[in-house]
């Protein structure tokens, strides 16, 4: 199943991915002149920031939405519409980045695959990504409210959040050595007021929901806000239940 973005509400209302993932550059430390890939770039902002530091760096995402928003904010990198389970980079580069993009690609072993082809020896490779336990409170909420209106057999998920041990593994057999490896908690708060699951229910979840009318998609989110709102909802926000895995690796 192909998750389906808006670039625009994805910028305006999840600000909050790109926030988190500038963390990740003190791990990255690009330097003036290498060769680097933003692997799920997005509308490009972390893409920017590794750019900003000096690094030729090309952005891959494989919606055409985020590709066309990252090229007009940022007409000096260089993006390119991809599919990161396939890609292969034409030159092995020095470091692959990648922040809040891995769990959104279902085929583990071509990513990894790709990812090991893409880089150079002793390249490096830095990502954070949902972890196994992330958002359980979505994943186990989803299939009451679809079952709920009756359409429990239309209910696809799209993500994929292994433990780090499955992780780890995964990366050692497709040549990475693995130095750091992390799986963390980091509640997420959202913006909006009670609107905030809403509109991640309708950024994050957009591939699940359009396979409903409008009506069935409203029921679904009631569903599901009514269920969450006495975990999720705290101080007239809604914190999400993020669990991340965040990793070091090298090329072999």
């Amino acid at each position: 199943m192909k998750q389906r973005w808006n670039a625009g509400n994805y910028d305006s209302d999840m600000a909050f991915v790109s926030q988190y993932g500038e963390s990740l550059m003190d791990l990255l430390n690009p330097k003036p002149g290498e060769q680097i890939l933003d692997w799920g770039c997005g509308t490009g902002d972390l893409a920017a920031a590794i750019d900003a530091r000096g690094a030729n760096v090309t952005g891959i995402d494989t919606s055409a939405e985020m590709i066309h928003t990252a090229r007009s904010k940022y007409p000096q990198i260089t993006f390119v519409e991809a599919d990161g389970q396939s890609y292969v980079s034409e030159t092995p580069v020095d470091a692959i980045f990648s922040n809040a993009a891995l769990h959104w690609l279902l085929d583990d072993n071509g990513t990894a695959a790709s990812i090991s082809a893409s880089l150079r020896t002793n390249g490096r490779f830095i990502a954070e990504f949902g972890g196994q336990g992330n958002i359980d409170s979505i994943v186990n909420s989803l299939p009451h409210a679809f079952a709920a209106i009756g359409c429990l057999d239309k209910l696809q998920l799209p993500w994929y959040f292994p433990s780090i041990g499955e992780y780890t593994t995964l990366l050692e057999s497709h040549g990475l050595t693995v130095q750091l490896a992390l799986c963390f908690d980091r509640p997420t708060p959202l913006e909006a007021g009670v609107q905030g699951f809403a509109r991640w229910m309708n950024t994050f979840a957009n591939g699940i929901l359009c396979v409903l009318t409008p009506s069935e998609r409203e029921e679904v989110i009631e569903y599901m806000e009514k269920e969450l709102k006495p975990s999720l909802y705290q101080e007239e926000r809604w914190l999400m239940d993020y669990r991340r895995i965040r990793i070091v690796a090298y090329k072999r």
